[in-house]
């Protein structure tokens, strides 16, 4: 233990001495590792933006998603005997997160006059599975299921031919043609990819077969989402095409998996492979650099290390002192690269810089990974660099790097 710190010590020692030189080998160093750890850890970001957006389009990973059509034309009977076969397969595989979906319009009575507005028939679970974005108010709850009214999540071009919200005084707005029913504003949401400006509307799929409030004209029928673990969906495909089939005879059922995760593996493959193969090439360069000096830095100390070694220092210590000066000078650049990559990356205003439309709910915090690799590859770049020097150091003879 007391010849490594003696030999760091005295590492330390030669690269203060030759602290300008040193220092100018390492930029290269500084910057690969710098560049390595701050790309891979806004990668994260952006395969976390790439990810939230899939979701919400998609579904959460993984989420299965059923369809069932009827042969002939869809009825409110086979609407609500597909909605039956839905709840009672995801209650037979104790399903924690599902929901119905489909697709309707609502008969609005704005104060400027009736108009008809496309509406996504949900249940509460779709908002969790789906990432939505409530602005004001709320998404639908357990309460809204079963309230004595309507509930209702718009978007901006709905509030505003309704005008203003207000969560603590929600407007409301009449539904329906032959029997109106007033119905609650309780949420704004405005989805990527959707026009803000057009109406839009949520509603409950209780809502709308406790009111009518859908024109089978209108309406598709429901489609069942379940959000479960990667592991069961094999499994779980083919018990529900099997079992929804049984169940709806004269329907054509289909179910596939609805989110991006094989997608959002390939875009991990290539942030991945296309950082560190950008932050390998920098870092050869930078060790170049720190060879570099490492050679005219033994050729200038040859005299001293020939005294050394006539004094009896063995040729395993001049090795190791040698090698440990490149390792501890590249291991400090690293070091610095990576604090000064994690103040960055955690005090970027990245909500500022996102283009309109794009939003990361769940920011990642910086990857634990890349710092640890970019300590790891600046050593290694270090090791790798000093091995010519320390060679170079111990092969020379002790009468002539005297005479030096």
């Amino acid at each position: 233990m007391t010849g490594l710190l003696a030999a760091i010590t005295e590492a330390w020692g030669e690269i203060r001495v030759n602290r300008v030189r040193v220092v100018l080998s390492l930029v290269g160093v500084f910057l690969a590792v710098f560049a390595m750890t701050t790309i891979t850890a806004v990668g994260n970001m952006g395969r976390q933006i790439i990810g939230e957006s899939s979701e919400r389009a998609g579904g959460r990973p993984a989420t299965l998603r059923v369809d069932a059509s009827p042969m002939t034309q869809p009825t409110p009977e086979s609407t609500r005997e597909t909605a039956e076969a839905f709840a009672a397969a995801a209650d037979r595989h104790d399903v924690r997160w599902w929901g119905q979906t489909g697709s309707s319009q609502l008969t609005v009575r704005f104060p400027a006059g009736t108009q008809l507005v496309p509406a996504t028939t949900v249940d509460p679970s779709y908002g969790p599975m789906h990432r939505m974005i409530v602005t004001d108010g709320h998404w639908f709850s357990a309460a809204d299921d079963t309230a004595f009214s309507p509930r209702l999540v718009v978007n901006d071009g709905f509030l505003t031919q309704l005008g203003e919200f207000d969560a603590a005084n929600p407007p409301t707005v009449v539904l329906g043609g032959d029997t109106p029913v007033t119905a609650t504003v309780v949420g704004v949401s405005n989805p990527t990819g959707s026009d803000p400006t057009y109406p839009q509307a949520w509603v409950l799929n209780s809502a709308v077969a406790r009111w009518n409030l859908s024109d089978p004209a209108y309406s598709s029928s429901p489609s069942l989402e379940v959000w479960v673990p990667d592991a069961d969906v094999d499994a779980l495909t083919q018990a529900l095409q099997s079992e929804v089939q049984a169940s709806l005879p004269g329907f054509s059922v289909s179910v596939y998996r609805a989110d991006a995760g094989a997608e959002l593996g390939i875009v991990d493959a290539v942030l991945a492979y296309g950082v560190r193969g950008v932050g390998v090439f920098a870092l050869l360069l930078g060790g170049i650099g720190v060879l570099n000096v490492g050679l005219v830095t033994v050729r200038q100390r040859i005299r001293e290390i020939g005294v050394r070694r006539s004094f009896g220092a063995t040729g395993g210590r001049v090795f190791f002192a040698v090698l440990l000066e490149s390792v501890a000078a590249t291991f400090v650049a690293g070091f610095l690269a990576v604090m000064l990559s994690i103040i960055l990356v955690s005090n970027f205003p990245l909500q500022a810089v996102l283009p309109a439309g794009l939003t990361l709910e769940d920011v990642p915090p910086f990857p634990v990974s890349a710092a640890v690799e970019g300590l790891l590859a600046a050593t290694l770049v270090g090791a790798l660099a000093g091995l010519v020097p320390a060679t170079m150091a111990v092969r020379a003879k002790v009468i002539d790097a005297i005479r030096y």
